[in-house]
């Protein structure tokens, strides 16, 4: 059964199964800001962070983005990819704009497979764009750590998710 948020306190049903903590995190492909396709999900050998957002041209979304830029970096033997609907071009500028270096920041316009974790906003007026998730993938594909931010206008917990993903590399 499809999940719900909310944006500013209104229900809004999304598209794709409900994943939990121990499945197999879903293999999908992205596309870069460089218009290079990256499979995400699965096993590959190092831990990995796959962020929703609706778009990178929204206050929180920016947010965001750069706090991860920031918090993640360093950390050896982890692939982060913040993940919208926004077109590859206006992600290469958003990541000029700011610095964003730490991360990769990719688009889902190509093959719409963040669907297949449950993301997708089904209806109303973000219908189409993805809701703000954070899943933190171990080595070996299964899903650690899902946290669906039950408001999209609301930023995640970011101490959640690093100390995740610490727990995961030590």
């Amino acid at each position: 059964m499809a999940q719900t948020v909310t944006l500013k306190g209104n229900p809004v049903a999304l598209s794709g199964p409900a994943l939990s903590v121990g499945d197999r995190a879903p293999e999908a492909v992205v596309v870069t800001k460089d218009l290079q396709e990256k499979a995400i999900g699965g096993a590959k050998g190092v831990v990995q962070v796959i962020i929703t957002v609706p778009s990178l041209d929204t206050p929180v979304c920016e947010t965001e983005t750069k706090k991860f830029n920031e918090m993640l970096a360093g950390l050896k033997g982890v692939d982060v990819t913040v993940v919208s609907m926004d077109l590859p071009f206006a992600e290469k500028r958003f990541c000029e704009s700011f610095n964003i270096g730490n991360v990769t920041v990719a688009s889902d316009f190509r093959y719409r497979d963040m669907e297949k974790y449950g993301v997708l906003i089904s209806e109303g007026a973000l219908k189409g764009i993805l809701a703000r998730a954070v899943f933190v993938v171990d080595k070996e594909g299964k899903i650690a750590y899902i946290q669906l931010v039950p408001e999209i206008t609301q930023e995640p917990n970011y101490d959640e998710v690093i100390q995740k993903v610490k727990s995961l590399l030590s």
